[in-house]
């Protein structure tokens, strides 16, 4: 697995705090960690992570890795005129971050993001050691049996 919690004590935390904070504000049972769900691939060559951000002014889209830690974080504002009167809000707002342990066996110095149409994509290689290859076989010459008389 490429994607792993090396803390117990984090992920834990993480977790319930995630239950926490669907209870108060909430969110459903199938919104995955809130305001910024998260689908990854695992390619041949790399790792594919993507990360809904619908709304999210793009200026405001940071990701950092730090120490095999990647971070992604992005705000959602919005604006109402001074008599406008507010009578419904489901739409979460704020600043949104979510973290992701990577493993050793992604290159975390050729990390790369896009951002379009409301959705982040970061690309994380594989490093070479840890991509799949084929072990070739030798074929052992056959043992020449001797009768001594």
């Amino acid at each position: 697995m490429l994607l792993t919690s090396i803390d117990p004590f984090v992920q834990e935390f993480d977790r319930q705090f995630d239950r926490l904070a669907r209870q108060t504000l909430g969110w459903g049972q199938n919104d995955s960690r809130g305001a910024m769900p998260l689908d990854g691939v695992r390619r041949k060559d790399d790792v594919l992570l993507k990360f809904d951000l619908p709304g999210a002014d793009p200026d405001s889209v940071e990701v950092t890795v730090d120490r095999g830690v990647l971070t992604v974080s992005a705000r959602r504002e919005e604006e109402y005129a001074e008599d406008d009167r507010l009578f419904v809000r489901e739409r979460p707002m704020g600043t949104f971050t979510r973290r992701v342990y990577l493993s050793e066996h992604l290159d975390s110095e050729k990390i790369d993001a896009a951002y379009s149409n409301g959705v982040l994509v970061v690309r994380i290689p594989v490093l070479e050691r840890a991509r799949p290859r084929k072990v070739e076989i030798h074929k052992a010459a056959p043992e020449q049996k001797s009768i001594k008389a």
